[in-house]
């Protein structure tokens, strides 16, 4: 029996983390998943043990609070045991519920110290079945959150290097569930970027994701190839996970990219399939943006006809088409041919706690993109909390910030605490390292 299943089958507070336990014949645990009200960071309804951890420690001090977060760490073991359960809705429940904790919260010592432990049941249910989906979808997903609790290094590498080959090998199998295809296809994007420690590997796992996007391309004889609505999704998830990977390139391989691609790239935009046309204007967004750093006088040949496409699409008011389409696609593609004309980008500006971060190219909405698309709502707390992700974005170490700014920020109590919380473990991480090196002074 695994050690998460003892104390007499019992898990303290069931309801207080936001899902149930229920046990059958004193044998087999079903975990019931949060659901997607539930994981939103605003209400924070979906994990109350998080808002009663901090209610605790205002009332109680420090002990309760340690009482109520070796009680979540508790609840999380038994999430990970049951991630290898034989009941598919078990092992569901379970990926989803280290999902939304993942998403939601910092936990870098506690995952740190059980990563191969999750790598392994990730890996198993990746392999529980090709034709349907048992939670491989929800696995490919928390092998991402996963390696951004990790962060860059060798800990996420071994996470990878156990998971890669996992990876290609379902992205491959036309016989395997196009969903859980889709999926992989996301996930491999971002983990490459995160985990990968070879430049040439990234350079192989981009021309995996080249096989499946070409296929959309139109063919030699002028015609376009037909295909379902959810192999177009395919192509699309690869071409964003591949325009992901665009952005780590050495100038030369974007060299042979540009040459490769970009006078292919404008037949996407005449797919029916808006999310498809989506990708590929930002992808040629990207790549001029790109091409105009390593030589800022770029031209490309075919620069008129691309241009009016382009136009066209940010003007479209095609009947058939569904006015939601037509609006996203318009917005979109205003952008895309500003870019393209005038090497402009519509900056964004993101606030986070005290914080502000501006999204200022191509480059860098790619990325903040393909991390939101894992954390959800929860981004705003890991660009404050998250040493890795605030990295990415040169943001600097977390911001220790005092009480009285912390309650003049419009932000819930369960935020603060987080804020505080994370602050307080930067600090002391900070100081550990001045000790460390005020000790090899000493015995130098």
């Amino acid at each position: 029996m695994s050690p998460y299943l003892g104390r007499d089958n019992v898990y303290p507070s069931n309801r207080r983390l936001g899902f149930c336990v229920h046990f059958t014949g004193g044998q087999h645990a079903t975990v019931q998943p949060f659901s997607d009200e539930d994981a939103s960071i605003e209400t924070l309804s979906h994990c109350s043990s998080f808002s009663d951890t901090t209610s605790v420690a205002d009332e109680g001090g420090e002990a309760n609070e340690d009482a109520a977060e070796e009680d979540f760490q508790y609840k999380l073991k038994g999430f990970i045991d049951s991630t290898v359960d034989k009941s598919a809705k078990t092992r569901q429940g379970a990926l989803d519920g280290l999902k939304t904790a993942m998403a939601t919260r910092i936990l870098y010592e506690f995952i740190s110290e059980r990563r191969m432990t999750i790598t392994d049941s990730i890996e198993r249910c990746l392999k529980k079945g090709t034709s349907k989906d048992c939670g491989q979808r929800a696995a490919a997903s928390l092998a991402c959150l996963l390696c951004i609790q990790l962060g860059s290094g060798i800990e996420s590498e071994e996470v990878f290097k156990t998971l890669k080959p996992v990876f290609k090998n379902i992205l491959a199998d036309g016989s395997a569930n196009i969903q859980v295809r889709q999926a992989v296809a996301t996930s491999l994007g971002l983990c490459t970027l995160v985990a990968e420690d070879d430049i040439m590997d990234v350079h192989a796992t981009m021309e995996c994701f080249e096989g499946l996007f070409t296929r959309s391309y139109v063919k030699e004889d002028g015609t376009r190839p037909a295909m379902g609505p959810q192999t177009t999704q395919l192509h699309t998830n690869a071409l964003l996970s591949w325009a992901l990977l665009l952005t780590i390139c050495t100038a030369s391989q974007l060299k042979d990219i540009l040459h490769k691609h970009l006078p292919k790239l404008p037949m996407l935009l005449e797919s029916e399939d808006v999310n498809m046309r989506i990708a590929a204007g930002e992808t040629i967004a990207l790549l001029f943006e790109l091409a105009r750093v390593m030589d800022s006088e770029f031209e490309f040949d075919e620069w008129d006809d691309l241009c009016d496409k382009l136009s066209a699409l940010a003007t479209d008011c095609n009947k058939h088409r569904a006015k939601t389409d037509k609006r996203k696609q318009r917005s979109v593609f205003r952008d895309v041919l500003k870019a393209v004309e005038e090497g402009d980008f519509q900056s964004e500006s993101i606030r986070f706690g005290t914080e502000r971060m501006t999204i200022d190219t191509w480059v860098r909405k790619r990325t903040y993109d393909a991390f939101r698309e894992f954390v959800g709502s929860g981004m705003n707390y890991h660009l404050q909390a998250n040493e890795f992700i605030r990295d990415v974005f040169e943001l600097g170490p977390p911001m220790l910030v005092d009480s009285a700014t912390l309650k003049a920020m419009k932000i819930s109590r369960f935020e603060r605490h987080l804020y505080n919380s994370a602050a307080f473990k930067a600090r002391t991480k900070a100081r550990n390292k001045f000790r460390d090196k005020r000790v090899d002074v000493g015995e130098f």
